[in-house]
């Protein structure tokens, strides 16, 4: 299955919950299969933390990229495309694709680095609903994901639930473990602690 990567640009303002705001954001993004007239037929993948919007098939100028779901999104998999409309959304603030902290900050002209605001779970859902709305979809089938993935799955089902007919969360919970956030932490110093952290600053060492 050969399918394309897309970028939808918002200008709208969008709010997040930590109270700072995103002045204009881009969301990369996949779709798989037809949408029908209805528009009943809508799947949203959501993708784990190191994942992305590439959740099915292979580019043409690039046969060797697969999809990292692709055993199970296509024609007759479980999310079979010859029945279900399939949209792979990559979150804001990732690094493959979404406006992120390699993105320009529309007020400096340069990358947002360390200056890129905290995203949550929430901001991460109110973006795709953004997208879901840019697509002409008003209800989704079903929404779909495991692990970071699961949690926007529980959050689509908190924040949305009149659009949302089938939740699917898997390998998840609805917040991390103190022994998840140690590790996260512990990540985080590893890098921190690499000679070339310059603060975050890695734009401006090229």
């Amino acid at each position: 299955m050969i399918v394309e990567a897309k970028l939808a640009k918002f200008t709208e303002p969008l709010k997040l919950k930590g109270g700072a705001v995103l002045p204009e954001y881009e969301i990369a993004y996949e779709t798989y299969g037809t949408l029908n007239a209805k528009g009943s037929n809508a799947v949203l993948v959501c993708h784990a933390l190191n994942a992305s919007h590439h959740v099915a098939g292979t580019y043409a100028d690039d046969p060797e990229n697969e999809g990292w779901w692709d055993n199970l999104v296509g024609p007759g998999k479980p999310l079979d495309t010859d029945r279900f409309f399939v949209v792979g959304s990559n979150y804001i603030g990732s690094c493959f694709g979404s406006t992120g902290p390699a993105s320009t900050n529309p007020a400096t002209g340069k990358p947002w680095g360390l200056q890129f605001p905290v995203i949550t779970i929430r901001d991460i859902v109110q973006a795709q609903a953004k997208l879901l709305d840019y697509l002409g979809i008003d209800k989704l089938f079903c929404v779909i994901g495991g692990s970071m993935g699961g949690m926007q799955v529980l959050q689509w089902a908190a924040s949305y639930p009149e659009r949302v007919f089938c939740a699917i969360p898997i390998a998840t919970a609805p917040r991390h473990s103190s022994q998840n956030i140690a590790f996260n932490e512990v990540g985080r110093q590893a890098v921190m602690a690499d000679p070339d952290w310059a603060n975050g600053r890695y734009f401006e060492q090229r």
